[in-house]
C-alpha cells in the first residue's frame, strides 16, 4: 500500500536543499528531529507553499499556483490548483487537519503524513481502509511558534518512530505559506464534508481535481482566520469523479455538496466565527466546503454542477479596493 510518509520524503528533502532558496530554515533540534520553519523567523515563499501542501496531501498529489483561473474578471487573485487520483489517502488520510499539538505552552493543528502512523483520529483510518508503516514520520503544523524536543518527542512515540525520523514543517496562518496550504484543502472540504456531514463512502471518488484563490496578508492569524477561509467556501471550485452504485443519489450529493447549503452561508467567515465565540465546533459542518462542485458520475455518464462563487463576499472579507 502507499506510504503517505515515504512519498512525500523526497518534497523535504528538496526542502532542505533548497532551503535558503525557498527563503526558510532548516533546525536540527538536539534528539535528532528537523524543524522546517516556513514563515515563523522567516518569510518563505510561493515555491516553499507548494511544497508545503503537496507534503500535507502525502506526496499524492499535482500542486501548482499559477493567476490563471482567477476567482472572475472582477477580482484577481492568485490560486492554488490541486489534482490526485488517490483522493480518500490524500486528503483524509493526510491533509486532514485532525490532531491538535498541546504540548506545555506550544499549540498546532496538526496535519499531513503522521497522522497516518498515529492514526489520529482512529475513526478515520477505519473508514477509508488505509494505515502506513513507515519508519519516517512527517506532520506538518500551522502555528506561529516553532516546537521544542518535547514536542518532537511526543510526536515520535505517538507515531512509533525514532525521534531521529521525525519532520516537523511550521507555517503561521499569516505567512506566505499558510494562505497557500489553506487553500490547498479545497478538494480536502468538499472530501470532509462527504464523509461527516453527508455519510457518503469517499473511496467512491476515484479523481478529484480543485482550484481556490490565495488569500493575500490581511492582518494577524486571527484576521487571517476569516480570509483564508473564505477562499476556498465563497470561491473554491472542485471537480470530483465518482464511482457509484445503484443507490446513490449523486445528484442529490451534488446539491447538498457546496458551501451554499449551509445556514450559515452569506456572510465573511470572520463574522460567522465571531458569533460563534471563536469555537469551530459550534459552525455548521456544512459550512466547510467548497462554493462550487462538479461530479462526474461514470457509472451514469452525467456530469451535474451546483454552486458558484460569491465574488462580493470575498470582497467584504478583504477589504478588496478597486482604485480609479
Amino acid at each position: 500500500m502507499l506510504s503517505v510518509n515515504l512519498k512525500s520524503l523526497p518534497i523535504v528533502e528538496n526542502m532542505i536543499e533548497k532551503a535558503e532558496e525557498m527563503n526558510i530554515e532548516v533546525i536540527k533540534l538536539e534528539n535528532g528531529a528537523t524543524v522546517l520553519d516556513c514563515g515563523v523567523n522567516v518569510m518563505g515563499s510561493i515555491e516553499a507553499g507548494k511544497a508545503f501542501t503537496k507534503i500535507c496531501l502525502g506526496g499524492l498529489a499535482h500542486v501548482g499556483v499559477s493567476i490563471a483561473g482567477t476567482v472572475s474578471d472582477e477580482m484577481v487573485l492568485p490560486c492554488v490548483k490541486v489534482k490526485t487520483s488517490h483522493p480518500a489517502i490524500a486528503t483524509l488520510g493526510s491533509q486532514k487537519a485532525g490532531w491538535t499539538i498541546n504540548i506545555g505552552k506550544f499549540f498546532a493543528m496538526g496535519s499531513g503524513p503522521a497522522r497516518a502512523l498515529a492514526k489520529i483520529p482512529k475513526a478515520t483510518y477505519e473508514e477509508i481502509n488505509y494505515e502506513d508503516n513507515a519508519d519516517v514520520a512527517i506532520l506538518c503544523l500551522e502555528a506561529s511558534q516553532l516546537p521544542n524536543e518535547e514536542v518532537a518527542e511526543f510526536v515520535a512515540e505517538k507515531c512509533g518512530v525514532d525521534v531521529s525520523k521525525v519532520y516537523l514543517l511550521v507555517a503561521p496562518t499569516a505567512s506566505l505559506v499558510g494562505p497557500i496550504q489553506i487553500s490547498g484543502r479545497v478538494i480536502k472540504n468538499g472530501i470532509y464534508k462527504m464523509i461527516e456531514a453527508l455519510h457518503f463512502d469517499v473511496n467512491k471518488v476515484k479523481f478529484a481535481a480543485g482550484i481556490a484563490p490565495v488569500a493575500p496578508i490581511v492582518g494577524d492569524d486571527t484576521g487571517m482566520m476569516g480570509a483564508i477561509n473564505d477562499m476556498v467556501l465563497y470561491g473554491g471550485r472542485t471537480y470530483y469523479y465518482i464511482e457509484s452504485d445503484e443507490n446513490d443519489d449523486v445528484e442529490a450529493l451534488c446539491k447538498a455538496l457546496p458551501s451554499c447549503s449551509s445556514e450559515d452561508y452569506g456572510k465573511p467567515f470572520l463574522e460567522t466565527f465571531k458569533a460563534a465565540n471563536y469555537d469551530f465546533y459550534k459552525i455548521d459542518k456544512g459550512m466547510f466546503a467548497p462554493a462550487v462542485v462538479v461530479i462526474n458520475d461514470m457509472r451514469t455518464g452525467k456530469v451535474m454542477i451546483y454552486g458558484k462563487p460569491n465574488v462580493s463576499v470575498l470582497k467584504k472579507s478583504l477589504g478588496y479596493k478597486e482604485l480609479e
